[in-house]
């Protein structure tokens, strides 16, 4: 499903998120991303760079089917155990807005 475009730029900011995803239990975290990174890899993207993706349960929720940057997002999660492990314990919400801000949101706890 994912063209695996974006894997190396996710991998790089993977410590960054996991330590998001493990602080939003207090609050959002949010991270500026470098928007050069992003359009060197990609420069012809389509629709621009922001998605929603929203994972509970070791599952994605929703924000796959629209955006190759979720997609891959998904992907460098997967390949995490401590990701992994964080998802089958709550839900949360990745979001990157066009100026290339991440922000991970803890919504709740799964029950």
């Amino acid at each position: 499903m994912s063209t695996k475009t974006f894997i190396p730029v996710w991998n790089k900011y993977r410590p960054v998120i996991l330590k998001m995803m493990i602080d939003s239990s207090n609050e959002e975290q949010t991270y500026q991303l470098s928007q050069h990174e992003f359009k060197a890899l990609n420069p012809k993207q389509k629709g621009g760079f922001t998605f929603k993706l929203q994972v509970a349960n070791g599952k994605a929720k929703n924000g796959l089917k629209d955006s190759i940057l979720a997609q891959d997002l998904w992907d460098i999660l997967q390949y995490s155990p401590k990701a992994t492990e964080l998802i089958a314990d709550s839900e949360f919400e990745f979001a990157m807005d066009k100026n290339f801000v991440l922000h991970v949101q803890k919504l709740t706890p799964v029950m």
